[in-house]
């Protein structure tokens, strides 16, 4: 069998399409002007995200067309479908912030809805914005056919003043306002010129830290990760996917055989050596959990121990995704990993050959100073940390890419906030002190519910020149360009009785990201009082999505799931 030729009696798509009884769904196929070849073809899901919330996802409508074309090539029939996405920075610092993990589970739903009441063969997925790349990487996994994913690309890097810019300047630039140190004039000068461009957020945060893993994992062709999403060598990718979906049709390659302990372990150890986002911690579990691998946030963090930190980007370094796009792209990165020796070269890939095949002519570039040699690394240990302590018995993550060694410590004493709301409005009245951690709860999966990101309050710090004068901590989450000693993921999370719940102002916490500790030095018997007389808190989302998402979802530490996973399975819909 090669990809132009096709047996449909193993394929989902004739129960829709084969037989005498499937007379009505053709007469459906025929209306759309599908010809009997096309409807005798393999039936192929072209899932993108696209909407107009933002212009992270705004270039996947084009990027599908793309794809059409390469499946119609090699004797596929496409079905484009959209699913949501609920973009990060339009969230951020709101109530809205609260739907933006739920999406990612609702887009793996979703498309997993749509292929299976439709009966397609394979998918191509696109996505550009932070939760749309896992929940898509999410639904390939579970369903099992086979598939290709592809990120929409980076946007472009704006320009200020002589420098490239990015959303993550702007929203320090909200802290500068506040602390009174730019005018309203600057800062709209400023926002009118950070993003100039269709693509993700282009700092090497949740976007492109998935992006790259994508490439990692064996689920992306090589290079689709790097070219900024107004460039057109994005359309070549995206033909070249749809090529490559029906190759892995025709030999019967599927996610599953692609995503392995082995992959999942190349997919962190490139998190961490790019200084990549702590959302790293959270969809790998996810990802794993589909494939019915046991990958938990302090298993990724021994990986992130033993990776070197070798890619200077923003927001721990100084370059975007277009600077690493030219000088070699994801690529570069791999390589340089593979020959120090941190990767598996023998896993699988979507063109049908090992990671190891696939980067054989890959040199590394030594007229760049993006990437650097694993021997030569901006730090010996990875640019994100597992920590583990009295106050995080189930783990907790930090992003210390572009911290200095002596700031991997910090003790002081809490101030707590059981909202983002009311921390934010402390930051930006300054109602807060040098050398304290501030401690926000009530955050995490089930009580936030949704696992706010704290961009907002982390960005004003810095814009206040305190991002690196106190610390902080929620059982929520952090945004991809959060930087500074901002600990996440606290597990168990406060809704749950953690003992994050259970702080009081004034308590000492202690925080040791080279050792990998986070400790609350409170006794036990006074942590034994003070849980005793806590009570669950009651959230305002009573019923909806956000009420079905706290019922279900689980721990962060396990990636915030929403259902049994693989484990739990009696058939594969690959094989229905």
């Amino acid at each position: 069998m090669n990809a132009k030729t096709f047996d449909k009696s193993k394929l989902p798509s004739r129960h829709v399409s084969v037989g005498p009884e499937r007379a009505p769904h053709r007469s459906y196929y025929y209306a759309m002007g599908l010809s009997e070849e096309e409807i005798a073809q393999p039936f192929v899901g072209v899932a993108t995200c696209w909407n107009e919330a933002a212009p992270c996802n705004i270039a996947l409508m084009r990027q599908a067309q793309s794809v059409k074309k390469g499946v119609s090539q090699s004797g596929g029939t496409p079905r484009e479908f959209c699913t949501i996405t609920v973009t990060d920075g339009i969230a951020m610092g709101h109530q809205g912030m609260k739907s933006s993990l739920a999406s990612r589970d609702l887009i793996a739903d979703s498309v997993e809805l749509t292929m299976r009441g439709h009966c397609y063969d394979a998918l191509v997925g696109l996505a550009g914005c932070d939760k749309s790349l896992p929940g898509m990487m999410m639904s390939m996994v579970r369903l099992n056919v086979p598939s290709v994913f592809m990120y929409g690309g980076s946007i472009l890097p704006g320009h200020f003043k002589g420098k490239d810019v990015t959303v993550q300047d702007v929203f320090e630039a909200v802290g500068q306002h506040s602390a009174g140190n730019l005018d309203d004039e600057e800062l709209h000068a400023l926002e009118c010129v950070a993003c100039p461009s269709a693509g993700a957020c282009g700092g090497q945060y949740t976007a492109n830290t998935m992006a790259c893993v994508s490439e990692a994992m064996g689920l992306a062709l090589p290079g689709s990760a790097g070219a900024p999403a107004p460039y057109e060598s994005r359309d070549e990718y995206a033909e070249a996917s749809g090529r490559a979906v029906m190759h892995l049709l025709a030999n019967n390659i599927r996610p599953r055989d692609i995503v392995t302990r082995k992959a999942l372990e190349n997919a962190a150890v490139v998190v961490a050596a790019t200084g990549g986002s702590t959302n790293g911690g959270l969809h790998l579990p996810a990802i794993a959990h589909e494939v019915g691998i046991d990958f938990d946030l302090m298993e990724i963090a021994e990986i992130f121990k033993k990776t070197p930190y070798i890619a200077d980007l923003k927001p721990g370094g100084q370059y975007v995704a277009k600077d690493l796009f030219e000088v070699g792209g994801v690529s570069l990165v791999l390589k340089t990993l593979l020959d120090g020796g941190y990767l598996h070269g023998d896993c699988l890939t979507v063109t049908g050959q090992s990671l190891a095949d696939n980067l054989k002519d890959v040199t590394f570039n030594t007229e760049q100073k993006i990437v650097r040699p694993v021997t030569n690394p901006l730090s010996p240990t990875g640019g994100v940390v597992g920590l583990q302590g009295s106050l995080a018995p189930d783990g907790a993550i930090v992003k210390v890419a572009g911290m200095a060694k002596e700031k991997l410590r910090f003790r002081g004493p809490a101030r707590c906030f059981d909202c983002e709301e009311d921390a934010f409005a402390a930051v930006e009245k300054r109602n807060y002190k040098e050398g304290e951690v501030l401690v926000i709860r009530y955050e995490g999966p089930k009580g936030g519910p949704g696992m706010r990101e704290m961009l907002a309050t982390t960005a004003a710090l810095y814009g206040q020149g305190m991002g690196d004068k106190v610390a902080l901590i929620t059982d929520g989450r952090f945004s991809g360009a959060t930087r500074g000693f901002c600990i996440g993921h606290v597990g168990p999370e406060a809704a749950v009785g953690g003992p994050i719940a259970l702080i009081e102002n004034g308590d000492i916490i202690e925080i040791d990201a080279e050792a990998g500790t986070i400790e609350l030095e409170v006794d036990e018997a006074t942590l034994e009082k003070r849980r005793a007389a806590w009570k669950p808190r009651e959230t305002d989302y009573a019923s909806g999505a956000l009420w079905k998402y706290a019922q279900l979802v689980g721990p962060a530490r396990k990636g915030a799931v929403t259902h049994p996973g693989a484990k739990a399975e009696k058939h594969v819909y690959a094989d229905i």
